[in-house]
């Protein structure tokens, strides 16, 4: 019986598995996700006890090299098969391992190096000797891989390692196998069907049918479509095309919204040019409620969010920027038509309120510099978003004009204003204090936060003693930023106050919250704890009172034994003043026990 590698040697290559598989389907649809690996693709790894991540890479590393440094290439090839699979590692390692070696400097050494990460790939039988290749490619493929490499790229288990190595030499290819495996409904499998058919009229189509809603489409996923269809020469070449307008637009939008991991829209390489051909086209789109609140999401983006860091010439972003609020026109202005249902009223209501903040905040940004110069200027923002969006309210910070979260961070939205605002938790005194400015999308506890240290010294507030994740080694280093003292508790007292952004129920949240902050007694005289105090986040004119506890017997008394448990208390927005409505709250609170409260979940 022949052992597990030389088995797998007389498998054929996982390369041409995946070629003969496309050949036998003749053009046909291909799978949901891909196609799946053979049986012998993952032969058995001999165990490695006790070695941690950073061993296991060394292992790699070491084989790697020793093969690189062989003069004889075919001896390479023929070992390297068994070499890789005799350390044990998982495929991602060792295709990260196989990454992080620096080309040669050599030509001849960095021939001889692509010569292998060839073999590798298009001859490998297993997933760790072609993730070696993959991970060789990486950083030394050149455009005539790129077949080679889409082939692989039907194959499940290997695409994230096949993207990466596809993204430096062809970003369209590895946009397309990327979303072979992220396929979710029918017109997206359809757009696939057409990519893979590489017929560009059925390409076009289908993508005009793509579901742009938030619940259909996040930011990477459009960014993928985006770059798959490529659409910022589809819409350069057919601006005129029925809805070819609108959808681009609808998928910049997406690609804008903070519900991933990374700035999507930084991350595609042509959004400069999607945003230069939408808003010189914008003034053709209908002025109906979807189509202003696109603009002005995108307006936002421009002004505080990810878009302002794109590479735009010198004045063009403030140039879109007013181009685009031109298009949406005068806030006050009275409705051509009066929205009839309440989620129409509070969209019309967010695109007033978020006009008028941001052609405050442009007139701010054209304004003299305020302080002494050569100290930073800072502006504080609240940024809402689109409510038909179930995203964040987030803070935002702006110094010298340029948004600091998504460029120091970039893995999440700056936190609430009622975390960093309403407490004074960006107040500045002789005492350091930590401040977090932002939590990764997943939460802290996953991929981490953002930190810094303010203090005031003398006549300046100096923010400094930045902390972020390790992994964020490719973000500029921070300097200790020096505000002028005045100038920086000025700002602070204007965003503490600002009411600009809010709305009804999310004011009267903030009230009742600054109630019990006054006096905590309302609460803790029951024996609970304040949670969070907000609106909700698929029903933004609702207020949600949070508070943890021992639950009531059926007696109505506390619980001496068990967890606490958190309960929530929604106090629709009835339509009265948020103040009337803050005071009743807190009066309630005050007068008995809110565990009762026939509307409190727990």
């Amino acid at each position: 019986m022949s052992a597990p590698h030389e088995r797998s040697a007389l498998a054929p290559s996982l390369f041409a598995y995946a070629r003969d598989l496309r050949r036998a389907e003749t053009g046909g649809p291909l799978p949901e996700g891909g196609h799946p690996l053979p049986d012998s693709a993952r032969p058995p790894r001999p165990r490695r006890v006790g070695r941690d991540h950073h061993e296991a890479r060394t292992a790699v590393t070491d084989v790697l090299l020793s093969l690189l440094a062989d003069p004889d290439g075919q001896r390479a090839v023929a070992e390297a098969h068994r070499a890789i699979a005799a350390t044990g590692v998982r495929d991602r390692t060792v295709f990260a391992a196989a990454a992080a070696l620096p080309p040669p400097d050599d030509p001849t050494d960095r021939a001889r190096a692509r010569a292998l990460g060839r073999c590798l790939t298009r001859d490998g039988t297993t997933t760790v000797s072609v993730a070696a290749g993959l991970g060789l490619l990486a950083r030394l493929g050149e455009p005539e891989d790129v077949p080679y490499l889409r082939t692989l790229g039907v194959l499940q288990g290997l695409h994230r390692e096949v993207v990466t190595a596809l993204t430096p030499l062809d970003r369209r290819t590895a946009a397309f196998v990327g979303l072979i495996h992220r396929v979710r409904g029918d017109e997206l499998r359809a757009l696939v069907g057409a990519l893979a058919a590489e017929d560009a009229e059925a390409v076009r189509d289908r993508f005009l049918e793509i579901p742009t809603g938030p619940r259909c489409l996040g930011p990477e996923l459009a960014r993928q479509v985006a770059e798959a269809v490529g659409l910022a020469g589809l819409l350069r070449r057919d601006p005129d095309r029925p809805g070819l307008l609108a959808q681009a637009v609808r998928m910049l939008v997406r690609m804008t919204g903070l519900r991933g991991y990374e700035a999507e829209i930084l991350r595609y390489e042509e959004a400069v040019a999607l945003y230069e051909t939408a808003a010189a086209h914008a003034h053709r789109l209908p002025r109906d409620l979807d189509h202003r609140a696109a603009l002005v999401s995108l307006a936002l983006d421009l002004h505080s969010g990810a878009g302002h860091l794109l590479a735009w010439a010198e004045g063009r972003r403030e140039e879109l920027f007013d181009t685009l609020l031109a298009v949406v026109g005068d806030p006050d202005d009275p409705p051509t038509a009066t929205p009839t249902d309440q989620a129409a009223r509070r969209r019309a209501d967010w695109i007033r309120r978020t006009v008028r903040q941001l052609r405050t905040a442009h007139r701010f940004s054209t304004d003299r510099r305020e302080g002494p110069v050569g100290t930073p200027r800072l502006r504080i923002e609240v940024a809402v978003a689109d409510p038909a969006e179930p995203d964040v309210v987030e803070t935002r910070f702006l110094i010298d004009g340029r948004p600091l979260v998504p460029e120091a961070f970039g893995r999440g939205p700056g936190d609430t204003p009622e975390r960093l605002l309403d407490g004074g938790g960006l107040r500045a005194a002789p005492e350091p204090r930590d401040v977090r400015l932002a939590e990764a999308y997943c939460t802290e506890g996953c991929c981490g936060a953002l930190y810094v240290t303010v203090r005031r010294e003398g006549a300046h507030v100096v923010w400094d003693g930045w902390r972020r994740p390790r992994a964020l080694s490719g973000l500029p280093e921070l300097p200790a930023y020096r505000f002028d003292a005045v100038a920086y508790d000025a700002e602070i007292a204007r965003a503490e106050t600002d009411q600009g952004w809010t709305w009804p129920a999310r004011r009267t949240a903030r009230l009742i919250a600054a109630g019990l902050r006054d006096r905590p007694e309302r609460l803790t005289r029951w024996g609970l704890r304040q949670g969070w105090i907000a609106t909700e986040f698929d029903a933004p004119d609702t207020t949600v009172v949070t508070f943890t506890g021992p639950p009531l017997t059926t007696e109505g008394t506390p619980e001496r034994e068990g967890e606490p448990r958190q309960f929530l208390w929604r106090v629709p927005d009835d339509g009265t003043p948020p103040e009337e409505q803050a005071a009743a709250a807190l009066r309630r609170l005050a007068e008995g026990d809110p565990r009762g409260y026939p509307e409190l979940r727990g």
